[in-house]
Formats: structure tokens, C-alpha cells, sequence
């Protein structure tokens, strides 16, 4: 606390603006190699960030220990004078906002044997598949704090906690994987082991597949690949006004299916980015991206908005303390028509492998898909040995024919699994 304070008091003495982000953590996990337990551990850290800023000039630097920030600050004042000047309007001051953390779960806590009955759980529902075989996993239990504080009199503190777990099965040369998080304690590790041992197992038997146009089911994993490729970075404002999106000069215009709407809610309570600040401090509050199809705007921190002569969305993450804050999304939120997706026949695709190598300003995109099964009547039939898939992510965005009306969390993402038609696989 007294660190804090003593960093932006000296401070400011030497620039027009300074800014302290802090964390802290403390962890707790196991990984599985097989059916053991090959490795456990426990950590704590703690990381200092320091931002200063003249004239537009903005330097940053940032320590694990955080006994030496005089030597973070020298360093980010250093940083400072090498750096070019960019229209900069300053920071936020501070307001008034609720102190009840949105991501924190007291049920969290940083036990071995809570670990240890997640990895149990796991195991024992890949067990109802006989034929695959465990081959890793892992499981892990956090807790954080987050300190943003500034030269304006602000100071925001946040609390988070986060569990999860992951497990890889196998059956001869057919793989399968599953995993889940939360920031509570109400994870299903169970299904988790089950799920990742059914795909195993199921696609052991997979047939070839005739090259064709079928209707498709895209998971809600295989969904967020193909946005994290593609529409997500095209609405970001930096890469909009640096000409790397498609979507440039096209709010207002349908971009997406009329049915379909996509927006960041940061005040969802659990949500995978829920916070009611950003990390430069910013007030968060709900940024509709897509409403009915139709493009309503980009998302935005501060620097980009200055820039820009845009106004911040209160869009500013972090991946750490280490650098300075980028343009982000706390909770991203797909909503649309809901179907029982998986009614009528359709080739039903788990993951995607290669989705990074998309073209992020076309959205043209080539594929392996993962785990491919027939599907009909809510249930998995005839598997498919593999398939390529090619498209564009706007097309196909345009082409929904429903989504389902259970969500998964996917990283920042709450997704449905979606149902397009006409799509060309190659088998």
C-alpha cells in the first residue's frame, strides 16, 4: 500500500503523469502424466508495472520485485525519452464504484486434496469409455488482486479467482481432448474426463468422408478459433484505422447475419473478463459490437482513442504487468436464433487445426477439422477419419441457420454452437 503511494508521489516530481498497476497471485496444481500424477505445484508472484508520461511521450517498464521499483521507475523514465509524442489527453481520474468483486468465488481456495478430487474426477469419467487411455491432464485452483492506481487520485483494487482442468485421451491413433474453467468452483470435472475420452473413442472408428457440401455444427470451441482468427481482431480500432480490417468505414452497414448480435458485457457476474474497470482504470460498461447484423462500432483504449479522435470503450487488457495495456474484450457475448442445432443430419466439428494462418482482413480461411462426427437427433453417429474445410468467416457468419442455447466460456468468449449450411469439405 505504502509502496504505491511512494512510487506516484516521486513520480510526480519528474513527469505530467504516472500510472502503477500491481499484482499478485497465489496458485496451486497437479498435472497427470497417464493415470499419475507426475508433477505438483505451488506458486506465488507479485509484479509491479510502472507507465509515465510528458508531453504525449509515454515510458513503461515493469519487475517481478516490486522492493525495487526505484529502479522500474528510472527505467521507465528512461523509456519516456526515447519515445516518439503521440496525441495524448491523459488519464482517468477516479468515480465512485461497487466494491463486490464480479469474478471472485470464496470457495476458491488453494487446497492440494481439492486439486487432487478434480484429477480423481477426471480419471474416473474417462473410465466409461474402456477402450481410451488417459494420456495428460492437469487441474489448478488461483487466487489474484490487481491494484491500478495513478497521479489523478485514482486507485481501484479487483479480486479474482479462477479454477480449472484439462485431460488428453487416446484409442489407437484417435486423439480427443477437453477442458473447463471458472472463476467459481462449479466445474464438472467428471465430464470433462468423459468427454475427452468419448471423442477418442469414437473417432477410432472414423470413415472416410466423399467430398461434398454438407450442413455443419461448429462447437463453441471450434467457433471461438475462427473468431479469435478473424472477426475479433477486425473489431479492435487499432488495426481498424491502421487499415488491417475489413471492416473499416462500415458502422452501420449488416456485416453478420440480421439475427445475429455480439457484444462485450463486463459487468456479467463470472464472466471470463468480468471487472468494472479496464486496465488503465477506465470505468467498464457493456460495448455492443453487433447489434441484428449490423456493425455498431470498434473497441477502444485509451492511446487508440486518442489517436484517433475516437472516445475509449474501456476496452484496455493486460496479459500481464510485464508491458502496457493493449485493446481487448472482457466478456464477449454471440447471441442469436436459438435451434436444436443438432436436430437433422450434419457434420458436427470439435476444433479446427490451423485457424491462425486465416487471412485476418478477408477472413479467408483453410482448415483441418478435428474430431468430425455425423450427428442427427442430438446424438453423435457415423465418425469421420478427417476433413479440410476452406471459407471466409464473413460468409459463413451470414449463413447461420441457429445456435444452440447452452453457452460455453472459451477463453474471454460466451459461445453457443452454431449451425451453418452449405459448407464444401474436402475428405
Amino acid at each position: 500500500m505504502d509502496t504505491i503511494e511512494t512510487i506516484l508521489k516521486t513520480a510526480a516530481g519528474r513527469a505530467d503523469e504516472a500510472e502503477v498497476y500491481l499484482s499478485r497471485s497465489e496458485s496451486v496444481g497437479a498435472e497427470l502424466s497417464r493415470d499419475r500424477v507426475r508433477v505438483g505445484q505451488a506458486n506465488h508472484a507479485t509484479g509491479l508495472g510502472i507507465r509515465v508520461f510528458i508531453d504525449g511521450r509515454v515510458g513503461a517498464s515493469s519487475t517481478n520485485d516490486p522492493l525495487k521499483w526505484e529502479a522500474c521507475l528510472e527505467a521507465a523514465l528512461a523509456a519516456l525519452r526515447l519515445a516518439d509524442p503521440q496525441p495524448w489527453e491523459g488519464l482517468p481520474g477516479p468515480i465512485a464504484l461497487p466494491g463486490t468483486p464480479l469474478a471472485f468465488d470464496p470457495a476458491v481456495t488453494l487446497a492440494p486434496s481439492t486439486v487432487a478430487e478434480l484429477l480423481d474426477a477426471m480419471k474416473a469419467g474417462a473410465a466409461s469409455h474402456p477402450s481410451a487411455s488417459v494420456t495428460a491432464g492437469s487441474a489448478g485452483l488461483s487466487r489474484s488482486t490487481v491494484e491500478v492506481a495513478n497521479t489523478h487520485g485514482l486507485r481501484y483494487t479487483d479480486e479474482e479467482t479462477h479454477a480449472s482442468c484439462s485431460v488428453e485421451a487416446i484409442a489407437g491413433t484417435s486423439t480427443g481432448f477437453e477442458f473447463a474453467s471458472s472463476h467459481a468452483l462449479d466445474l464438472d470435472p467428471a465430464w470433462v474426463g468423459e468427454r475427452a475420452a468419448f471423442f477418442a473413442a469414437h473417432g477410432a472408428g472414423g470413415k472416410p468422408l466423399p467430398t461434398g457440401t454438407y450442413d455443419l455444427v461448429l462447437s463453441p470451441l471450434a467457433l471461438a478459433e475462427l473468431l479469435e482468427a478473424v472477426l475479433m481482431p477486425a473489431l479492435v480500432g487499432r488495426n481498424v484505422h491502421a487499415g488491417r480490417s475489413r471492416l473499416a468505414g462500415r458502422v452501420g452497414e449488416t456485416i453478420l447475419d440480421p439475427r445475429l448480435s455480439l457484444y462485450d458485457d463486463p459487468h456479467r457476474p463470472m464472466g471470463p473478463g468480468a471487472a468494472w474497470f479496464d486496465a488503465e482504470g477506465v470505468p467498464t460498461h457493456r460495448l455492443d459490437l453487433v447489434r441484428d447484423g449490423v456493425l455498431a462500432g470498434f473497441a477502444y483504449d485509451l492511446r487508440t482513442a486518442y489517436r484517433y479522435g475516437a472516445v475509449t470503450t474501456g476496452s484496455a487488457v493486460r496479459g500481464g504487468y510485464g508491458g502496457a495495456p493493449t485493446t481487448g474484450f472482457h466478456t464477449l457475448v454471440l447471441e442469436g436464433p436459438v435451434a436444436d442445432v443438432m436436430a437433422d443430419e450434419a457434420i458436427y466439428v470439435r476444433s479446427v487445426v490451423g485457424a491462425h494462418t486465416a487471412n485476418t482482413i478477408t477472413g479467408d480461411f483453410s482448415v483441418e477439422v478435428s474430431n468430425p462426427s455425423f450427428v442427427e437427433g442430438g446424438a453423435f453417429t457415423t465418425p469421420v477419419r478427417t476433413a479440410m474445410w476452406g471459407g471466409n468467416v464473413f460468409d459463413l457468419l451470414s449463413q447461420v441457420e441457429g445456435v444452440s442455447a447452452e453457452t460455453r466460456k472459451i477463453g474471454e468468449l460466451i459461445l453457443p454452437a452454431l449451425r451453418i449450411q452449405g459448407q464444401r469439405l474436402v475428405g
